[in-house]
């Protein structure tokens, strides 16, 4: 395996260090020492691949840190905090991503055995070791880089190779559940997309769960399980994510942005941005320019990968 993840981290050295697209569909990478707010924020569905360095994720009491040769697999839209490593020997962070499309998972499990899911209670993210096989996957499609004009043709079948290898793996189910329209994640999929699209509205979980046609106390248990989250958490989550990134992005001070994202209470707003990113509004954004400037990137943008 040494030698695909050689070849891999050559065709992937010409990332940035934020989530540069490659030109193949749903395909990216990143490269280099990221600012810790670039990885605070919510995370697409993806199977994401480490090739140099290691990597730390939060999401709700749970983190995960995973190191070169392994892969994490996210199968729900999920609000997380993260930080990047170099090697030990001093090389940068490098990894590369697919981003899950539920349809393409739809045609490929009709194509294959079908084989029972994880449980209603299986979490929506977790990492593991990465096989030959799937190197061997993601190798075929990075190689593409160097021949654009067989993209069209060839990163479809490479994209399948990919997914399908995924599927016979420890976190198979989650990519299973994510097509099958009954499970209990994709339901909670479902409730999470209206809680990010109306994140700044006041939530009733009886309506959530109505929604998605569970009772009370199982939507609040798959969702807590899916997400390592309550629904109110998740929500708080989503609103303080968006409200760092308008506050770094200059769109509004403290507290006209707290009552954008749905807080009644500046006061309240500030002590719980404090919780979750360690500092107050104002301190947090006069560390995060200070750091921007230090390191002459000044973008914002999360990498979320």
């Amino acid at each position: 395996m040494e030698q695909q993840l050689r070849e891999l981290r050559a065709l992937a050295s010409r990332a940035e260090n934020r989530r540069t697209e490659t030109g193949i569909p749903r395909v990216a990478m990143v490269q280099g020492e990221i600012p810790e707010h670039r990885l605070a924020a919510v995370y697409d569905p993806m199977v994401n691949l480490i090739l140099t360095g290691s990597k730390t994720m939060t999401v709700g009491d749970r983190t995960f840190h995973y190191d070169p040769a392994t892969y994490f697999v996210m199968s729900i839209d999920l609000p997380a905090v993260g930080s990047v490593h170099p090697s030990a020997r001093g090389e940068p962070y490098l990894a590369v991503s697919l981003t899950l499309d539920p349809i393409i998972v739809a045609n490929l499990m009709a194509d294959i055995p079908k084989r029972s899911g994880g449980g209603l209670y299986g979490s929506a993210f977790s990492v593991a070791p990465v096989t030959p096989e799937l190197l061997d996957a993601w190798l075929r499609m990075m190689r593409l880089l160097e021949h654009p004009d067989e993209i069209s043709a060839l990163a479809p079948a490479y994209e399948r190779e990919i997914l399908f290898r995924v599927l016979q793996g420890p976190h198979g189910w989650m990519l299973r559940d994510i097509a099958s329209p009954d499970t209990a994640l994709s339901r909670i999929s479902v409730a999470i997309d209206w809680i990010r699209r109306n994140f700044a509205q006041d939530i009733r979980v009886e309506a959530l769960a109505e929604m998605v046609a569970l009772s009370v106390s199982a939507f609040h248990r798959h969702f807590k399980a899916v997400t390592a989250l309550s629904p109110l958490q998740y929500q708080k989550r989503i609103r303080l994510l968006h409200a760092r990134s308008q506050l770094i992005a200059g769109q509004g001070n403290a507290t006209s942005i707290a009552f954008s994202v749905g807080y009644e209470s500046p006061n309240q707003f500030s002590r719980e941005y404090a919780r979750l990113f360690g500092l107050p509004p104002s301190r947090d954004l006069a560390e995060v320019t200070r750091n921007l400037r230090r390191s002459g990137n000044p973008s914002h943008q999360a990498v979320a990968l």
